[in-house]
């Protein structure tokens, strides 16, 4: 990770995670905002690797900062960290396009560890979370049938389809997996958008759940 940007209004606490950030990637260098319209210029101006964002901020949500990484910058890789672990903020976040999933409340030490996770492709999700997202895809009969679906129609990935999924579930950027295929970052893209559209899922989080369910990483 070389470019962190940190979107969090309390200063305090925007300096906290910016400390997180270099204690797990002691090289990166942290861009900060403190509101919605300052982190979508930041966006607009520069590439980032990550981005940890606050959920209730005082001019919108940081879900509208997920959804502008993820279609700006795909290879960067947001992180919501806030307060609320309720299904109303939980599943919209990762539906934008957030990669993880991280409760404030947990030890400066959990979170570093937690983001280190990342580096063996695994989401980041506070266990709380983590316990949420699969009682909910436990609980949801709806869901369950899309996953039946999705089981049946496993076979209309292509191979280098599926070879492009398990990178972007073990946290491969897109310009890593375009130079191990000697493919362009376009032909990539397009890959990842078809495995998406095919998975019926809508972000990295999604994709890597998915990715180990098929076997291709490790849960």
């Amino acid at each position: 990770m070389q470019h962190a940007l940190i979107v969090e209004d309390l200063p305090e606490i925007r300096d906290w995670l910016a400390e997180v950030a270099r204690a797990a990637f002691p090289e990166v260098e942290v861009t900060t905002a403190a509101r919605v319209d300052q982190a979508l210029a930041r966006v607009a101006e520069r590439p980032f690797d990550l981005a940890l964002i606050d959920l209730g901020l005082p001019d919108g949500s940081g879900i509208d900062v997920v959804g502008a990484l993820r279609h700006h910058q795909p290879r960067a890789v947001p992180v919501v960290v806030t307060i609320y672990d309720d299904d109303d903020h939980l599943f919209p976040a990762l539906q934008a396009g957030a990669f993880g999933y991280l409760l404030k409340e947990q030890p400066q030490e959990t979170l570093i560890a937690q983001l280190l996770r990342m580096t063996q492709g695994e989401p980041p999700l506070s266990p709380p979370i983590a316990r949420r997202v699969l009682s909910h895809f436990a609980s949801s009969p709806q869901r369950q049938k899309t996953l039946m679906r999705q089981i049946e129609h496993e076979v209309k990935l292509t191979e280098r389809e599926t070879d492009v999924l398990q990178r972007v579930a073990k946290g491969y950027t897109l310009p890593e997996i375009a130079q191990q295929f000697g493919l362009s970052r376009h032909t990539i893209a397009d890959h990842i958008k078809q495995i998406y559209r095919k998975l019926n899922v809508s972000s990295r989080a999604e994709a890597a759940l998915e990715a180990a369910r098929r076997g291709l990483v490790q849960p």
